[in-house]
């Protein structure tokens, strides 16, 4: 996310806007016509119908039939916002909320039913269970950046849990918010959902009602916000926030499948993405082979000239572009790309080297299509990095050494981990998705609170290999724990505090649209 300046100020939280008297006029009404949803969706909720099994059912699969019957417009709208490719909106917008509505439909009646729990003596011959509840009218405030992902796939777990909903995408992505806004009416309840748009000014506005659940996606600086205004009336609130995404590669790792898997995930979507690997920390062994690697994977998916490749995006705006330029032009050493036109906010895919740890591309996200790669000589040096810096929302690692994949799952800390591959961690449903720490989401009331943060881990395993337990490791844990078995699915635990693995058979595409075509194949 774009940084900001660093002030307790309200007024350093979003960026001044010149408004005239008709733009305060229409800050104004908006506020009055958000008053008046929020009531009828207690209305709405007060009656009971978001209660019925029946009507979250029909709800959920009204979401899937909108994607399904609208999904030219949907491509339409993300390549005004974001140049998408047809092929990366299906596949990271609709395919990945289609699954989230269709999982959902299939488990319904399950989270419904009543949790029985183990009786004591005094209460053995009473009933004992735990049942779900909705909590009310939420509100969610989508990002940009996949704005049809990013707004719909909360949408799908509150309307499952029979919440009513208010939902505000972002300005930024104003044509997928003028979607949103004509479509959702027209297939979702129109007294339980509903959609706003509006600017920062109107957003603080908004923040002033009271909700009983918040769920927020974006910038650290606006997640501030809103976590201050929710304070004010103790409302619960779930804050996805991005950040430093680091990526190891290892000298005993396959070089080719490496690159091609974070190029793939580090320039989709133009590298606007929370999820993709925000640098790399390179073995200085395989340095060389993997910029050659990366070149040539470039080549592969964009051709010579990615500007006018149609798989290429472009970035959102000129503030995002402006930011991007300045952190790649002060960091490193341009060894891939370089190319820029502000015209058309067009940065292309972009290797730095000779990264120092004080540059600025290390120091701030991103957000755009540049990969700075910084030298380490060993995996002990990668992990102590990583455990200087604040615990990522993902982390990545690239090794055919077991121990390597164990010792940087054991010895540091993160919203998910996935060795071998990237990205596919965020787009299985049966792993949870979170922070960790200041990235951490604020969602679980002190009833469900234990202590534990889950983790989502996916392990790939391009070569079988023994683990070796160290007597001692210098992170300080006495034994690295072995993983587990290289073939066959496990069922994943979908419990707080437990740590989920999926376990996948290598895939090793010939290009990045074959290999995710085959991770589409559970739609």
């Amino acid at each position: 996310m774009l940084l900001s300046p660093s002030s307790p100020s309200p007024a350093r939280w979003f960026r001044t806007l010149r408004r005239n008297k008709s733009t305060e006029q229409s800050s104004k009404l908006s506020l009055s016509v958000c008053t008046e949803l929020l009531r009828k969706s207690r209305e709405a909720l007060a009656s009971g119908r978001t209660l019925r099994e029946e009507f979250r059912l029909s709800q959920l699969e009204a979401l899937v039939r909108m994607l399904v019957e609208n999904e030219d417009e949907f491509v339409d709208v993300l390549h005004k916002d974001l140049h998408k490719p047809r092929f990366e909106t299906v596949l990271s917008e609709l395919i990945l909320v289609k699954n989230e509505a269709l999982f959902a439909v299939n488990n319904l009646k399950k989270w419904m039913n009543p949790e029985y729990v183990t009786r004591s003596l005094v209460t053995s011959l009473d009933e004992c269970f735990v049942v779900s509840e909705p909590l009310g009218v939420v509100l969610i405030i989508g990002s940009w950046s996949s704005p049809v992902q990013l707004n719909l796939v909360p949408l799908v777990g509150a309307v499952a849990a029979g919440n009513c909903v208010i939902l505000k995408p972002s300005e930024i992505s104003s044509h997928t918010t003028e979607l949103l806004e004509r479509l959702i009416p027209s297939y979702l309840d129109t007294e339980c959902y509903h959609v706003i748009s509006g600017g920062p000014s109107d957003l603080t506005d908004l923040l002033e009602l009271k909700f009983d659940h918040i769920f927020y996606t974006g910038s650290r600086a606006t997640g501030q916000q809103v976590m201050q205004a929710a304070a004010r009336s103790l409302t619960p609130v779930t804050l996805v926030l991005g950040g430093k995404n680091p990526c190891y590669v290892d000298r005993e790792c396959d070089v080719g499948i490496a690159a091609q898997r974070i190029a793939w995930a580090r320039f989709h979507n133009a590298g606007q993405s929370d999820v993709a690997p925000d640098f790399v920390l390179c073995h200085a062994d395989v340095q060389a082979r993997l910029i050659l690697a990366l070149r040539s994977c470039l080549l592969q998916f964009y051709g010579p000239e990615p500007r006018h490749s149609a798989s290429f995006g472009r970035l959102v705006n000129a503030e995002l572009f402006t930011h991007v330029r300045d952190l790649l032009l002060a960091s490193g050493k341009v060894a891939v790309g370089g190319e820029m036109d502000e015209a058309e906010k067009y940065i292309a895919p972009t290797v730095l080297t000779d990264v120092l740890e004080s540059d600025p591309a290390m120091q701030q996200e991103i957000r755009g299509p540049v990969l700075p790669i910084m030298t380490v000589y060993s995996a002990d040096e990668a992990i102590n990095y990583i455990r200087r810096k604040e615990k990522p929302l993902c982390l990545y690692v690239f090794s055919s050494d077991r121990k390597v994949i164990s010792n940087m799952m054991t010895c540091t800390s993160s919203g998910s981990f996935c060795a071998n591959d990237s990205v596919l961690q965020s787009m299985m449903v049966m792993l949870p998705f979170g922070g960790v720490g200041k990235r951490e989401t604020f969602h679980m009331s002190l009833s469900q609170w234990d202590g534990l943060v889950p983790r989502a881990l996916q392990l790939q395993h391009l070569l079988a290999q023994e683990v070796v337990r160290p007597a001692e490791h210098p992170c300080g844990v006495r034994h690295v724990p072995a993983l587990p078995p290289l073939r066959g699915p496990q069922p994943v635990p979908h419990d707080v505090g437990k740590l989920s693995v999926s376990q996948e058979p290598s895939l090793v595409p010939d290009t990045v649209k074959q290999r995710a075509c085959s991770q589409t194949s559970i739609s």
